[in-house]
């Protein structure tokens, strides 16, 4: 089959996908924070009366080229994503998974929503995401997580790859004998890793674009070469690239036109990907 990136309402692309059709789904949806969440894209150039200082205490002026963003504020917030849901649950095979990422804004409420839906005993894993970028509160401890909801449709018979998870480093490698050091233990329920930093080589300009490597570990243990992964607010389609790397198929939904824009650059002569709702030639 062809991978396909959709421009469209996410709720009713799925209303079109078959039951029991997906093995993987990742959802990264908007959080709620109440605001416009935007990243700009800058150009520098070396100027002895730019605006800022880098290394060696050279001067650069920066020049704004572009910015990107979206409105992250619902009235309605489980209510926008309850159907949304119900639909992920009923494409779902009866092996498949659904990972869902959230910050603690609204976690908690989710979660409950998601235990509704799926079924208490369909919760496998709260995954936290820990990172340590970015300015710091001093009126409470600053946020540097976000929280990952793992559930299975079938609590009892699910995929999971346990030996192709990438293994992390003994953090005292020598209590443990030469072969667990080189192999490295399997990671926990808490993973960290770097965001997708300003000079990342990752980095697309897209709002809230999640790294490679989060993915990479989720696609890997849930699902299959070969199996259909599915990610309905696919942002700057992470999820796609990951995808074609470890020789999954995908769908990825989104109704941005400047997530498409991101997808069509990102993608540029990638073959095997169909295009629908919009030509990605002409996204901008």
């Amino acid at each position: 089959m062809k991978n396909k990136i959709i421009f469209g309402d996410n709720l009713a692309v799925l209303n079109r996908i078959a039951d029991g059709t997906v093995d993987l789904i990742y959802i990264d949806p908007p959080f709620n924070t109440g605001k416009a969440q935007a990243r700009q894209q800058i150009e520098v150039a070396q100027d002895e009366e730019g605006d800022r200082v880098g290394f060696g205490g050279k001067r650069y002026q920066t020049r704004v080229i572009g910015e990107r963003a979206y409105r992250d504020a619902f009235d309605d917030y489980l209510g926008f994503l309850e159907p949304r849901l119900r639909e992920a649950h009923r494409v779902l095979s009866a092996t498949g998974s659904l990972y869902f990422h959230i910050d603690y804004r609204e976690v908690h409420y989710c979660k409950i929503l998601l235990d509704e839906i799926f079924g208490r005993e369909s919760f496998i894993n709260e995954i936290i995401w820990a990172y340590d970028f970015g300015g710091r509160s001093k009126t409470r401890w600053p946020a540097k997580h976000d929280n990952i909801l793992f559930y299975a449709k079938d609590p009892n018979h699910y995929t999971f790859n346990y030996e192709d998870v990438e293994r992390i480093p003994y953090m005292a490698p020598g209590l443990v004998g030469k072969e667990k050091a080189a192999k490295g233990k399997f990671p926990t329920d808490t993973w960290w890793h770097t965001i997708v930093g300003t000079n990342s080589k990752e980095k697309t300009g897209y709002p809230t674009q999640k790294p490679v490597g989060v993915l990479q570990r989720i696609i890997r243990a849930s699902s299959n070469p070969g199996d259909l992964v599915l990610d309905f607010f696919a942002g700057s389609g992470t999820v796609g690239e990951v995808c074609l790397e470890l020789g999954r198929n995908f769908i990825l939904v989104d109704n941005n036109p400047q997530a498409l824009a991101v997808m069509r650059t990102r993608f540029s002569g990638v073959e095997s990907i169909e295009w629908f709702g919009i030509d990605p030639q002409s996204a901008s």
